[in-house]
């Protein structure tokens, strides 16, 4: 009887493995971009109908494909017009004699394919990050994620996590930027 027991679930694996093995490419179908029934492959689908002659247009080199219609490029906002730049604030600490060091404007990082918080400008330094949002809900709303590691002043935003700057001078650095305001 145990041996009954042990073999169904095995049984059971194996059956549904040869069920989905059917499930696989069927070469007749050119719906789903299948091979012909004689063996060879189908061209890949384009979005472009062949032009006149014919034959689909080739792929140049070295391209890409484009993106899915669904899903528009990335566009990084802008900035309120009344918040400061993240170069004139990192001036201002640099004019109040605060340490900016090794400063880096790394923008580009605020979309998808960087940290993702949505800025519209971001400015690195080894002291303080300065992160100026298209809005003072988008500013809001990532203070509260990062907590106290940052200060909110309007649209702007001043990062210190992963820094060693002490709590004194965080307040240099937050004192300068809310005079910026």
């Amino acid at each position: 009887m145990t041996k009954r027991l042990r073999l169904l679930p095995v049984t059971t694996i194996v059956l549904l493995a040869l069920a989905l093995a059917g499930c696989g490419d069927d070469p007749g179908d050119e719906r789903d971009g299948g091979a012909w029934a004689d063996g060879r492959s189908k061209a890949p689908a384009t979005s472009e109908a062949p032009p006149a002659g014919g034959a689909p247009k080739a792929a140049k080199p070295g391209s890409t494909p484009r993106e899915s219609p669904s899903t528009p490029p990335f566009v990084r906002p802008t900035k309120e017009t009344s918040a400061p730049a993240a170069r004139k604030v990192v001036d201002a600490f640099k004019a109040a004699g605060l340490k900016v060091p090794d400063p880096r404007d790394r923008s580009k990082d605020c979309g998808p394919n960087g940290t993702g918080v949505g800025c519209a400008q971001l400015m690195v330094t080894d002291a303080v990050a300065v992160y100026v949002f298209p809005d003072e809900a988008s500013a809001t709303n990532q203070t509260d994620v990062w907590g106290a590691k940052a200060y909110r002043a309007g649209a702007v935003v001043l990062n210190y996590l992963g820094t060693r700057t002490s709590a004194a001078e965080q307040k240099r650095y937050n004192d300068v930027l809310a005079k910026l305001g």
